[in-house]
């Protein structure tokens, strides 16, 4: 039980004090105090009585000694006045239960906390002590859902937001601090959610719809697609080297020309001849339907490129750049002839004597995006990789010895030859054969001369059938195959694919000789004199000889 004055300032009790007596406070200490939380019942004022003779009505009608007025009327200023029945009169200077720091009751609540009359006269005269204000303890918060009445959104509760102003004055501290919790902000944030959940869900829903749908065109829709061959706006569409069905539709959507790439792949793949498109410039249209665009590509009038054919010598073909580059006749061959160390000839190219030109058979066949306005050197180095690229693809630098090569570049000479004396591509795998067979060491036939008129048409820059045996004889150059053993210095033109091909594949049949026995087209191949001899009269035959 709590003792009053206890840890409130100094002690102002004497020793003498009836309070400390047994019959004062302590002796009291088996009733308790309104302050321990226990209900207490009313006491009768005479169980007070035997604090003092001098009984006098104090606070809250409680009986005080004697003694304790005594004891501070030296404090007091002025002796208050009492009337008959014992009230105070007239205004008192100061109050001798006032809340002083000594005051053991100062600030107190009556004995029995009650509303009892107050005996002191009018508020404005004396007023009384303030009961001691007990700090408001927070409500706790639940560890469940509120209802609707505990701060709910209307929305749920089935309220509007008008009751926020029901609330009492009184009641404001209470349920204001449960409204700043759970109130307004909270109904608020119900709301937001509420509306969060409903436009997730709805967006859930739409982009389940459209992958759904996407799905669906993706797996049995047709592709987008324009109608007809195009609005008659004229495009320029380059396509990469190496472009499968798929790159060369990005191209064209790109450009206008088509509408989707699936398109464009499944009519492709449509078009028999769809997979033969090939790298290169083409002149389109735009919104041009899929399969129009594949059929415009195959055609020869939609090409725009620089088309190198396969056996052309590098002459013609330095001609052919100057022309589409616009440039003055022979600036291409200048820049072959000054400039050939470094547009990118392997190591196994370079430093051949009696070589007419290094790069020749390293402008390789093939179709060339060349356009007005760049360099002869970027066309040239183009080419050279092109070439490069293609002979590392076939192995020409591992295959070349068990040939019977000194190297890489006696096998582009070889394919060269192929490719110069074989009138049909059937004929390519023979007339390999033909030259190795001559190239022997067992050769008896030739003894180790080739014998070809390509390589004395080249070395005179001229393609002639006829050539006189004194024109041959009188000429020692060693591109005369007549007059010099083994290969000539170098290729002679530049070999397409199938000619490299049967370079490294020639047949196994004893082919030594070969002649075109209607001039032109028709090659026959022999595998001694005897037999060439025949070949040779019936040349004559057909030329009425």
């Amino acid at each position: 039980m709590t003792e009053y004055g206890r840890g409130q300032g100094s002690e102002p009790w004497h020793p003498d004090d009836p309070l400390y007596g047994d019959g004062g406070w302590r002796g009291q200490q088996a009733q308790q105090s309104p302050y321990d939380g226990h209900q207490q019942q009313p006491h009768d004022q005479q169980q007070y009585a035997d604090w003092g003779t001098g009984e006098q009505s104090g606070y809250d009608g409680q009986q005080y000694p004697q003694q304790y007025d005594q004891q501070y009327a030296p404090q007091q200023q002025h002796q208050p006045q009492y009337d008959q029945n014992g009230y105070p009169v007239g205004a008192h200077p100061q109050d001798p239960y006032a809340g002083a720091p000594a005051d053991p009751y100062g600030q107190q609540t009556g004995t029995y906390g009650g509303e009892q009359a107050d005996y002191y006269g009018t508020p404005e005269a004396y007023p009384p002590p303030e009961p001691p204000s007990r700090r408001a303890e927070p409500e706790p918060e639940p560890d469940w859902d509120p209802g609707p009445d505990q701060g709910e959104h209307a929305f749920f509760a089935g309220g509007g937001d008008d009751d926020d102003g029901d609330d009492e004055p009184g009641d404001r501290r209470g349920r204001g601090e449960r409204r700043g919790r759970g109130g307004k902000d909270k109904k608020r944030r119900s709301g937001c959610a509420c509306l969060v959940v409903v436009l997730v869900f709805g967006g859930g829903l739409a982009g389940i719809s459209y992958f759904g749908y996407q799905f669906y065109q993706d797996r049995f829709g047709s592709a987008p697609d324009f109608a007809g061959s195009g609005n008659g706006e004229q495009v320029t569409v380059t396509i990469p080297k190496g472009s499968g069905g798929y790159a060369i539709g990005q191209e064209l959507k790109k450009m206008g020309v088509v509408k989707s790439v699936d398109a464009f792949v499944a009519a492709q793949s449509a078009n028999p001849q769809g997979k033969s498109i090939q790298d290169g410039v083409y002149t389109l249209q735009k919104e041009m339907s899929a399969a129009s665009a594949v059929e415009l590509m195959l055609s020869p009038k939609s090409r725009n490129n620089l088309i190198i054919a396969e056996g052309w010598r590098n002459v013609r073909v330095y001609e052919l750049i100057d022309k589409r580059l616009e440039l003055e006749k022979g600036a291409t061959a200048k820049v072959a002839e000054t400039e050939w160390k470094n547009l990118g000839l392997p190591d196994w190219a370079v430093n051949h004597a009696d070589v007419k030109d290094p790069l020749e058979g390293f402008l390789y066949p093939s179709s060339y995006a060349i356009a007005k306005g760049q360099k002869p050197e970027a066309v040239l180095k183009q080419m050279v990789a092109r070439a490069t690229e293609k002979y590392e693809e076939l192995g020409f630098e591992e295959k070349a010895e068990s040939l019977g090569l000194e190297g890489p570049w006696e096998l582009v000479t070889v394919a060269s030859l192929v490719q110069a004396e074989g009138k049909t591509h059937d004929d390519f795998r023979k007339m390999s054969e033909v030259i190795y067979n001559r190239l022997k060491t067992t050769n008896t036939e030739t003894n180790q001369e080739l014998q070809f008129d390509s390589t004395f048409n080249y070395l005179l820059g001229q393609s002639k059938i006829d050539i006189s045996e004194s024109e041959i004889n009188s000429n020692p150059d060693p591109y005369n195959t007549y007059t010099n053993k083994g290969l000539p210095p170098g290729p002679i033109g530049n070999p397409g694919e199938e000619a490299l091909r049967a370079a490294l594949d020639p047949t196994s049949d004893g082919w030594m000789y070969f002649v075109a026995t209607d001039g032109m087209n028709k090659t026959e191949f022999a595998r001694n004199i005897e037999e060439h001899q025949k070949l040779v009269d019936k040349f004559n035959a057909s030329r009425g000889n």
